[in-house]
């Protein structure tokens, strides 16, 4: 579909969804959608007074996510902007005396850090890049700087062209390619080079690199108390394209590049931090088995690498984010249990402590799990803080509290006044093993248990990973548009142990299908749902499942498949992340095991479809590449089976990315399900 006609019908679709929701503009309607805005990042001063988070929104004009700085008392007062425009400032970080910010700004046209003097607000450049930096640090007394960035190396080639006449206007040279990670989605194919730390003088000047090699150096970055190296994870393998899990902690000195691993086991070992007097690190991963999924814990060692031990062993859910306690007795982190996401706090003995929930609100669309934090030296944390009817808000809380405090509002002015769909959350058994299963109805607005509504089961992708009791600006469109919607977590899903999600391993998509209709029986069972008009659509790994489902049960009357996987055999053959997929999802490679691959592919039960699907797929993705999308359309075309294929122009595989995306893709979705809508259910 070329460009221009997919914005036309975009266009008709968004109007004619408007059009019905126009004598409700009490609801969460899709124009909303570009008036939503998000705290990130906030980081929290050394003594606790002020935050300074990312303020995100969105530009109609560009159609692009932008962001701003905003700083506010842990009291909630005073709560005020110290950048503005429509450029991207992120990554604030305070210097250890609490008197100056770092940040990373574009408003320049590229990527550059900054600092900010906080007294009386003057700021200066301090770099004068050429690629864009991360993971922007401060040394303990302030003088330094370190962050990472990508370094360019000339493409290689094995050939030698002859010149091209002056003012000949040739074909673009063709692009040799011979890495065997060659192209990431969101992304596109990756540029030669790789990323490398440096350090700068607080006061600008020289980056100067102190890492070298064909190797991607990443953060965390943590610099030692005396300021003489930094410590880092990294994968340094030689063959680390075909074992991307298997990264360690290093320590480098500044002055000389030398390198000292201090973790040497087959699997992740991740986001390390140095205790306040230097003697301790922590850090996350597992002991790597190959497994769908694997518990990230946890664990604690001496700076040279000796004594490691690991200190949530007792939590049977994946930790991140570890940052240690002023007085070095314990560390701090977020694990999701459930679907909702909380700070806790580890001794070093490993008893675990849970402070505060509802941490996230991050991702916009869909209700999955994601949240940031940092605590300042006298026990005071600033959080992301999300329920079900507002994004990442700003909250704060204290070391040992069990409540936390939300100090912004950042939604009110568009949502207080607008009915959403409640929430509610549900368990259920599951037909095929009765097991337990968390689920969340979402009713639409001025819902009547007396009347019939129209259900939307909505899946979620990883597959391992999860939704919970979030904001998602897609569900309450579907609520807004008088749908009652289902999301659940089916087995393989994260935050219910590492048993619960290998439940799949080497088995997905098959005894979830189960999970899902028992959610749909259910909800069902409730009464208050139309069995005539049930729907079904999910993206990603969800689009495996909802193409799954259209192949084993004809029980919905529409379907939307959303950027799926159709053919694991295909799949595996052209994502992005091949190298990792073959060996941990599969036994083996395709053409070893053919059966089994073929066995789980949507594609291998096309024969049986009748339902009428719509596919949805952006032409830049290279996770699930739109390919997957047509060997599915084409084969439902063959048997004449009712279908639609909608390319997203320049989408990778998060498509909504961009508000408009979101915008097009929730009209399409609705568009297609108003079709084979029972008439005499409520409408918008």
């Amino acid at each position: 579909m070329r460009k221009s006609s997919f914005w036309l019908l975009a266009l008709v679709l968004s109007s004619q969804v408007a059009r019905a929701q126009s004598d409700h503009a009490d609801r969460f309607q899709l124009a909303d959608v570009f008036q939503l805005e998000l705290a990130s990042d906030p980081q929290i001063s050394p003594d606790g007074s002020k935050i300074v988070y990312v303020r995100n929104f969105m530009d109609i004009m560009t159609d692009r996510r932008r962001s701003n700085l905003w700083i506010i008392n842990y009291d909630g007062t005073s709560h005020r902007p110290l950048t503005t425009g429509n450029a991207d400032y992120s990554s604030p970080r305070w210097s250890p005396d609490g008197t100056r910010l770092l940040y990373v700004s574009s408003a320049d046209g590229s990527s550059q850090v900054y600092v900010r003097f906080m007294d009386d607000g003057q700021t200066a450049k301090l770099t004068n890049l050429t690629m864009s930096p991360s993971s922007v640090t401060w040394s303990p007394d302030g003088e330094w700087i370190a962050f990472t960035m990508m370094v360019p190396q000339p493409a290689p080639s094995i050939v030698k062209l002859p010149p091209k006449p002056p003012g000949a206007e040739w074909a673009e040279p063709a692009v040799y390619v011979e890495k065997t990670i060659y192209r990431r989605d969101g992304a596109g194919y990756i540029p030669n080079g790789n990323s490398h730390i440096f350090v700068l003088p607080a006061e600008g000047g020289t980056p100067r690199q102190i890492t070298s090699g064909d190797f991607n150096f990443g953060g965390p970055l943590n610099w030692s108390p005396d300021g003489s190296s930094l410590i880092f994870s990294a994968n340094l393998q030689q063959d680390w394209e075909y074992n991307l899990n298997d990264s360690e902690v290093y320590e480098i000195a500044v002055a000389d590049g030398a390198l000292t691993a201090l973790t040497d086991r087959a699997g992740p070992d991740g986001s390390p931090a140095l205790s306040p007097d230097g003697s301790r690190i922590a850090y996350t991963g597992f002991d790597d088995r190959k497994q769908g999924y694997q518990v990230t814990h946890l664990y604690v060692m001496s700076r040279d690498g000796s004594g490691k031990r690991v200190l949530t062993q007792g939590l049977d859910r994946s930790v991140q984010g570890p940052v240690w306690s002023a007085d070095g007795r314990g560390v701090y982190f977020q694990y999701t249990d459930h679907g909702n996401t909380k700070l806790a706090y580890t001794s070093l003995d490993g008893a675990v402590r849970t402070f505060v929930g509802d941490v996230g609100g991050l991702s916009l669309g869909r209700p999955y799990a994601g949240g940031q934090f940092s605590v300042s030296a006298n026990g005071r944390f600033a959080y992301t803080h999300s329920r079900p009817d507002r994004p990442a808000d700003v909250a704060v809380a204290r070391v040992g509290s069990s409540e936390g405090r939300r100090i912004t509002e950042l939604n009110e002015d568009l949502l207080g006044h607008k009915q959403l769909g409640a929430v509610q959350e549900i368990w259920f058994e599951s037909s095929h093993d009765g097991r337990q299963i968390q689920g969340w109805i979402v009713k639409p607005p001025d819902f009547d248990p007396s009347q019939k509504y129209p259900l939307i089961l909505e899946i979620h992708g990883g597959p391992f990973a999860n939704y919970g009791d979030r904001f998602a600006a897609e569900i309450q469109l579907y609520a807004a548009a008088g749908y009652v919607v289902l999301y659940t977590n089916p087995r393989g899903s994260t935050s219910y142990g590492e048993e619960f999600g290998n439940l799949i391993h080497h088995a997905y998509p098959g005894d979830d299908y189960h999970d899902l209709m028992s959610g749909v029986d259910a909800v069902i069972a409730e009464g208050y749902v139309d069995e005539n008009s049930l729907f079904v659509t999910g993206g990603s790994g969800g689009g495996v499942l909802s193409s799954w489902t259209v192949g084993h049960t004809d029980r919905f009357a529409a379907a939307v498949v959303q950027k799926p996987v159709i053919n694991w055999y295909s799949f595996v053959l052209t994502s992005d992340f091949y190298t990792t997929f073959a060996q941990y999802w599969f036994p083996g490679n395709p053409w070893d095991h053919l059966e089994h691959y073929m066995e789980r592919s949507p594609i291998s039960f096309v024969g049986n479809v009748r339902t009428p699907t719509m596919l949805i797929t952006g032409e830049a993705d290279h996770r699930t590449p739109i390919s997957e999308s047509e060997q599915f359309y084409q084969a439902l075309k063959l048997q004449k089976v009712e279908a639609a294929l909608v390319r997203i122009p320049d989408a990778p595989h998060g498509i909504a990315n961009r508000p408009s995306n979101l915008i097009s893709k929730v009209a399409y979705i609705l568009a297609w399900f108003e079709k084979y809508r029972t008439k005499d259910t409520p409408t918008s």
